[in-house]
């Protein structure tokens, strides 16, 4: 039997780990207001992270997209101001079931080899409503030496493999944008409405059951399985809006015990500004 850590965790097994000093909390909603509700209400003892400061360096959406990568070095300097460490059992949550930042900070730390880290399965408000404490004060802790880091060790692929997989039968490209925006009827953040030639559509709420928790890792593996065929885990290729809600479907894919694919960073918000070949439902 394996004693891998899940990438999940239930609210439930959470609340025992309350009082715990080896677990380290981390708020990572994202959007409006994101910092300001954090300071308004958290969950008790949680950190909290930008997903537009910390888990990404904004500059020019044509080239690596929306939330292309932070270096190394800040990734570096953001774990160590928040006190997280090799040895630190990591539990990330929020308030969009993983498909805000929470994922994509778990893919991250995972990216450099930090294996104790998990998601909350159904996020802040599952928190809560199993009697979670929550918080308004200020949360204070010290941080830590530098936490060093030296690669990303997950697979990634840039534009040009993309480019190349979406004509290769051997070769899967996932969008998990759900199917309005993916068939080009509707874009709210991006410039251009479609998708990428090629690529099929999983939203990533495919994920989740009824109640916005994952589904079991049975029928996670029975559904990705199906898809994936006996393709190799290198040639699939998963993507959204700017590279962060794909991080859900990798996350669902690892908890469901398959190979964790190849994340595609700059996703269509870099495909769409680069003059390449672009679908919509009506013209294919």
């Amino acid at each position: 039997m394996s004693n891998k850590l899940s990438p999940i965790i239930n609210p439930e097994e959470l609340l025992t780990l309350k009082d715990s000093s080896s677990v380290i909390l981390v708020d990572a909603r994202a959007g409006i207001n994101a910092e300001e509700n954090y300071q308004n209400k958290h969950l008790k003892g949680a950190r909290y992270v930008d997903l537009n400061r910390d888990l990404a360096t904004v500059e020019n959406p044509a080239n690596g997209g929306r939330h292309p990568l932070p270096s190394l070095e800040k990734f570096s300097e953001v774990l160590s101001k928040i006190g997280i460490s090799p040895s630190s059992h990591v539990v990330i949550y929020d308030d969009k079931n993983g498909s805000n930042a929470a994922a994509r900070f778990w893919w991250m730390l995972r990216a450099i080899g930090h294996e104790k880290v998990q998601v909350l399965n159904g996020g802040l408000q599952a928190a809560i409503k199993t009697g979670f404490p929550v918080s308004s004060e200020l949360e204070t802790f010290e941080p830590i030496e530098k936490y060093t880091v030296t690669e990303w060790k997950l697979a990634q692929a840039d534009i040009d493999e993309v480019e190349k997989a979406r004509n290769n039968e051997e070769s899967i490209v996932i969008d998990v944008r759900d199917k309005n925006r993916f068939d080009g009827l509707t874009e709210p953040l991006d410039l251009i409405a479609g998708h990428i030639p090629g690529a099929i559509n999983i939203p990533f709420s495919e994920n989740l059951n009824e109640d916005g928790f994952y589904k079991s890792p049975e029928v996670l593996a029975e559904k990705y399985a199906e898809i994936t065929g006996d393709k190799n885990p290198e040639n699939i290729i998963v993507h959204c809006g700017s590279g962060v809600t794909a991080c859900h479907t990798l996350l669902a894919m690892d908890y469901a015990g398959l190979p964790i694919p190849k994340l595609y960073v700059g996703s269509w918000s870099e495909w769409s500004r680069n003059d390449r070949e672009l679908a919509t439902k009506e013209i294919e």
